[in-house]
């Protein structure tokens, strides 16, 4: 082995080096799952890198997993030459518990302890731009989040007597986590005794994995079952993780129990989310289930006046045009507004219906035009040859169910309809119907089956793609 330097390498420096050059072997997420929380130390030595374990058992599942990637980035950081030493010494980690977490940052612990002096901590987290919470009285309220939003002011007013647990479900984009944001705000400056708790279902599981790997289960407990509020956020996230579906149950049992408010957003109903444990789902659909949908044309409006605030000034004919064009979520409509801006900065031109149409160009070309249930209804019989009104038939059979089950799903994933609306439609006495429906649909999906609708056998999938074409004329 070649001669190195006798003098060491900083070991924060070093340990900095080595997880930038491992992220970028095994990416972020992984890197954070695995590595994070003080679960390894790397420590340089004598032309070597060693990666201390706090467990034999991690050490070998980790050595086996991503071995190969630790050993490529200590030859980016030390050189070709360089050797992988990888050891197990409890004694360097000593966790004590899980940190306690603050409300603002649930983060896993970045804290490493010294491998020479395990008492003293030789990184501390980096300090950054402090969280600002979006509140209430920053929403637009409008007819496809009004319910939602009063639901959100009914958890602020009095949160151990309203429905329990709130669930938000809706596409992205919606308001979905300003809603939840709001509620954590709300309760914080209404009742300062409270103890809310604010996370993401991404995090929530990052620090089961963290309690399970080093069995601190009871502290991770006391951080969730101990707080007033839980507010969690993109739940659907935990679709693929019945273990921690399992723990959120436990937790979601036990706070309810008390009278403590849980609300939680997810992507859809809790009954249309294939991947959630059954005990999870009827949990959710026991408390308050309200829908975020996207905004109409008045909201879009409204939102774009907020959010156009500045320079340059931008005139009520080109926020009126903007509401009626483009049809997608909030993030759409700033976006537009951000880009307007920019391109009037750079072109020095003023803002006019003219200049909007260059730049925001291919936006409004891909705008969605608005489909109604009928278009969709429309749409699925001339496909289909089926008669008009053949979707509204009591009839059972196939011919008729089949095409009316997809009518269903499309209207969900192409309108603003709410279940109810479109079960109305669609001749049926309550929204449970659309919502079995849709269901089925998804998982027709799912399972890429063949199905005999009209006068033909269509895959699922090839049938919805020529239905969405259909209602795109």
């Amino acid at each position: 082995m070649a001669a190195r330097s006798a003098s060491q390498p900083d070991p924060e420096a070093f340990a900095s080096r080595m997880e930038s050059a491992l992220v970028a072997q095994i990416g972020a997420a992984r890197f954070q799952m695995w590595f994070g929380a003080s679960r390894v130390l790397f420590v340089p030595g004598q032309g070597e890198a060693i990666v201390a374990f706090a467990s034999e058992e991690f050490h070998k599942w980790l050595e086996h997993t991503f071995g190969g990637a630790i050993r490529t980035a200590a030859h980016r950081v030390l050189g070709a030459d360089a050797n992988v030493r990888f050891v197990t010494d409890a004694e360097l980690f000593k966790p004590e518990s899980i940190e306690p977490l603050e409300a603002e940052a649930f983060g896993p612990p970045t804290g490493k302890k010294s491998f020479d002096n395990p008492t003293t901590t030789s990184r501390k987290p980096k300090e950054g731009p402090t969280r600002r919470w979006k509140t209430l009285a920053d929403f637009i309220v409008g007819a496809s989040n009004r319910v939602a939003h009063a639901a959100a002011l009914s958890a602020i007013e009095n949160p151990t007597d309203c429905g329990n647990p709130l669930v938000l479900h809706g596409p992205v984009g919606t308001g979905k986590t300003h809603l939840l944001e709001g509620i954590y705000v709300g309760l914080r400056r209404n009742h300062p005794e409270f103890k809310p708790r604010y996370i993401t279902a991404e995090d929530f599981t990052t620090r089961f994995v963290q309690a399970s790997r080093f069995e601190k289960h009871d502290a991770f407990r006391r951080q969730f079952r101990e707080c007033d509020a839980l507010l969690i956020d993109d739940l659907h996230f935990l679709a693929t993780k019945p273990g921690t579906q399992r723990e959120f149950v436990h937790t979601l049992d036990s706070l309810v129990a008390d009278g403590r408010l849980v609300a939680v957003t997810t992507d859809c109903h809790p009954r249309l989310a294939e991947e959630l444990m059954p005990e999870l789902v009827d949990r959710l659909v026991g408390g308050a289930v309200w829908p975020v949908q996207p905004p109409d044309d008045q909201t879009r409006h409204e939102i774009l006046k907020k959010k156009s605030g500045g320079s340059p000034a931008i005139p009520e004919s080109v926020l009126k045009f903007l509401a009626g064009n483009l049809r997608g979520n909030v993030r759409e409509l700033e976006g537009a507004i951000h880009s307007i801006r920019h391109f009037a900065k750079h072109t020095g031109r003023p803002v006019e219906l003219g200049m909007i149409r260059e730049a925001l160009g291919d936006l409004l070309r891909h705008a969605v035009r608005t489909v109604s249930v009928q278009d969709v209804d429309d749409a699925v019989c001339r496909v289909l040859r089926l008669a008009s009104g053949a979707l509204q038939s009591k009839a059972r059979t196939w011919a008729t169910s089949h095409p009316r089950m997809l009518a269903v799903f499309l209207c969900r994933k192409h309108t603003s309809a709410t279940h109810g609306e479109i079960a109305k439609h669609f001749g049926a006495q309550t929204h449970s119907a659309a919502v079995a429906a849709e269901k089925r649909v998804r998982a027709w999906i799912q399972k890429d089956e063949k199905l005999t609708v009209g006068e033909r056998m269509w895959s699922i999938r090839d049938l919805v793609d020529r239905l969405e074409r259909e209602l795109q004329r």
